[in-house]
């Protein structure tokens, strides 16, 4: 493959676009609003690899009809007659059971051992932006009994071969680590070896660096198709700049992926899963990040302010932006936190997270050898964007599929469930 064209800036997108640069491709970078205009920008910036687990789970199903559709629930499908919603919920349902959640996992930890890896090596080859040291990522409860919930996770993640390095702290030295947390807090989960970075400081590094390497960014027209010519290779149909033929596609579009590969025989539904956020200031700046699990918000220092981030919000991607999802966090958030001034807040922001009814991303060739899929990361595509980047660029130049990428198939043609690894001895 000698010129390639990525459609999508965001952490995925951009990521391929660097690694197939590194394999001496030519690359073309197409986004109809922006660098990081999308999911990238506004998400809680967490690297988490410990914790990236698939999101079907049959805890999620815990909360019940009467939850998931109260406006104030951190998990919000409102009623809708969408059947591409339909029939994300009903596959959701069927992969929410502990057998196919530990499948999951499994498939999903060769991704997450290398993820910071790959983060590494981007930093070690050119890209202008830091990532954080966690110090450490801080789970804080005020039902001291729920810290079971969690690390019940960790111990199924365990199960499943993978590792959670992590100590259980009372309510006072939690406190003492993170004085932002109020004295409701009465226990609290340290994670450690975990890292952190700012969205947008880094995906406009990131970007810059790709251009640096020659890639041209087109942005501001939307790619309307994609036609595969044969042995001639791929059109792309934008509406303005952009309009052309290349060697191979890839389609890192978020939430909007099955627009562009559903006709090259992706069946898997994308449902967006919103999410949402605003910044704060805060007497107390935490240390690193700081996840709050009974309200399922994530708390991020970024710089002089604090990104306060959650909700999983089922709709279309293009829904308004809905004030009462920002409500619902604020009144979650409040009981947990002091000195965070949580009335004066700016860069109020919902985006679409693209996920799938089993959990796993969609990533590798489609139908046609020509046109490749990477997307559908739900929640980690912060975390998992380079190392799948990495990966697929090996695919699309080589041909041959890596094996940590085979669970992963748009098309899931390597069978409905990968191979089970052994846990590892402990």
């Amino acid at each position: 493959m000698r010129r390639v064209a990525v459609v999508g800036a965001g952490m995925v997108g951009l990521a391929t676009a660097w690694f197939l640069q590194e394999r001496g491709v030519e690359v073309t970078l197409l986004d109809r609003r922006g660098v990081a205009a999308g999911a990238s920008r506004g998400n809680a910036g967490w690297l988490t690899p410990a914790i990236a687990t698939p999101l079907p789970e049959p805890a999620v199903l815990r909360y019940g009809v009467r939850a998931v559709v109260s406006a104030s629930s951190p998990v919000y499908v409102p009623p809708s007659a969408d059947p591409r919603l339909a029939r994300f919920l009903a596959g959701f349902v069927r992969h929410s059971t502990h057998g196919r959640w530990h499948t999951a996992m499994q498939a999903l930890l060769p991704l997450n051992e290398r993820s910071l890896g790959a983060f590494a090596h981007l930093t070690e080859h050119g890209v202008g932006a830091p990532t954080y040291p966690a110090a450490p990522v801080l789970a804080a409860y005020r039902d001291a009994a729920a810290v079971a919930g969690l690390t019940e996770e960790f111990r199924r993640i365990e199960a499943a071969g993978g590792n959670v390095d992590h100590e259980l702290i009372p309510g006072d030295e939690a406190r003492r680590l993170e004085p932002a947390l109020s004295g409701t807090v009465r226990a609290a989960v340290l994670i450690h070896g975990q890292r952190y970075l700012r969205p947008t400081e880094y995906l406009t590094a990131l970007a810059a660096a790709v251009e640096d390497r020659g890639a041209e960014l087109l942005t501001g027209h939307e790619v309307l198709g994609t036609t595969d010519l044969g042995s001639h290779g791929v059109r792309v149909e934008t509406t303005g700049a952009g309009t052309g033929v290349h060697d191979a596609v890839v389609v890192a579009t978020g939430a909007w992926l099955c627009d562009l590969v559903s006709q090259h025989g992706v069946r898997h539904v994308v449902q967006a899963g919103r999410g949402y956020s605003f910044s704060v200031e805060a007497e107390h700046m935490p240390g690193g990040p700081v996840y709050l699990p009974e309200a399922r918000v994530a708390l991020t220092p970024l710089g002089d302010r604090l990104r306060v981030a959650g909700m999983m919000e089922l709709r279309r991607p293009d829904a308004a932006f809905d004030p009462r999802r920002i409500t619902a966090i604020v009144d979650s958030v409040r009981p947990l936190v002091r000195g965070v001034d949580l009335e004066d807040r700016q860069d109020e922001w919902v985006g679409s997270r693209p996920v799938t009814a089993d959990g796993l991303p969609l990533v590798g060739r489609t139908g046609s050898p020509r046109v490749f899929a990477a997307g559908g990361h739900g929640m980690w595509g912060m975390t998992l964007g380079p190392i799948t980047g990495q990966l697929l660029a090996e695919q699309v130049v080589t041909g041959a599929v890596p094996a940590a990428l085979a669970p992963f198939d748009p098309l899931r043609r390597f069978g409905r469930a990968p191979a089970r690894r052994r846990p590892r001895p402990r």
